[in-house]
């Protein structure tokens, strides 16, 4: 069994095939799919995947940080007004992205720091979106760390140093398609994270793996991260799956 913590299932990039693709990943041995919120436009077909998957899909829900923008607090309030009303298993992603737009770094950090709050409120985990943003996002899980501060630091892409410090805020390091990429760099160190800490995602459409790089990604390319992991740690393909699907199952609780 293979647990994918982190897909965008709802992504219209599926609208023709979603059902085929999602079976491609059951053949595959992938039977869990995790699957982050993004801002209010994606809700309603986020729920409409859930309810033609119920047995697979397990819900997040968050404001991503690229979508902070003008109109952010009506984004937040419309996240609270969901996990105050039903049920999900993370809340996520979040976090914050500096890749694109530096300009609403201060309202990005609010919003990280809003929803962290949020999850220890509601017990539950954390999935964050990083993206040349390490040193701001550690500064707030600085500030916001305790017992009830857990989660993935999802598509972590950063140093040995920085995955020692994510671990340290207990979270579980998201490996993805990076991993199998030749300039990917963290295939130079994983070895040396203890596999408990890691957990496997696709980011799915984004971020395929070679040898679908710059394709669009899909949950059944999870394998080719299988055997990359199974390589440095010298385990089998089975034992990845089965310890990386327990330590997803740590963390969302299911």
């Amino acid at each position: 069994m293979i647990t994918d913590t982190h897909t965008h299932l709802y992504s219209d990039q599926f609208d023709d095939d979603r059902a085929e693709m999602i079976q491609r990943a059951k053949e595959a041995g992938v039977s869990r799919f995790f699957i982050p919120a993004i801002d209010s436009s994606y809700t309603e077909s986020m729920f409409e995947l859930e309810s033609n998957f119920k047995k697979d899909v397990f819900l997040m829900m968050g404001l991503h940080p690229t979508s902070v923008k003008e109109n952010y607090k009506e984004e937040l309030a419309h996240v609270k007004k969901w996990i105050d009303q039903r049920s999900f298993y993370a809340i996520g992603e979040i976090g914050i992205d500096l890749y694109w737009d530096k300009s609403f770094l201060a309202q990005q950090q609010e919003a990280f720091r809003t929803q962290i709050q949020w999850a220890k409120e509601k017990k539950l985990p954390i999935v964050i979106h990083c993206r040349d943003a390490f040193d701001e996002i550690f500064e707030v899980l600085e500030t916001e760390k305790s017992d009830d501060l857990f989660g993935i630091f999802h598509c972590f892409t950063g140093t040995l140093e920085q995955a020692k410090k994510a671990i340290s805020y207990n979270m579980k390091l998201g490996i993805g398609g990076v991993v199998t990429f030749k300039n990917g760099k963290i295939d130079q160190f994983l070895h040396q994270i203890d596999i408990k800490h890691i957990v496997l995602e696709t980011d799915s459409p984004y971020l395929a793996p070679t040898p679908f790089r710059g394709k669009r990604n899909e949950s059944s390319y999870i394998t080719q991260v299988v055997e990359k992991l199974a390589a440095f740690y010298e385990i089998s393909f089975q034992e990845i799956a089965e310890i990386t699907t327990q330590n997803s199952k740590d963390i969302f609780g299911i």
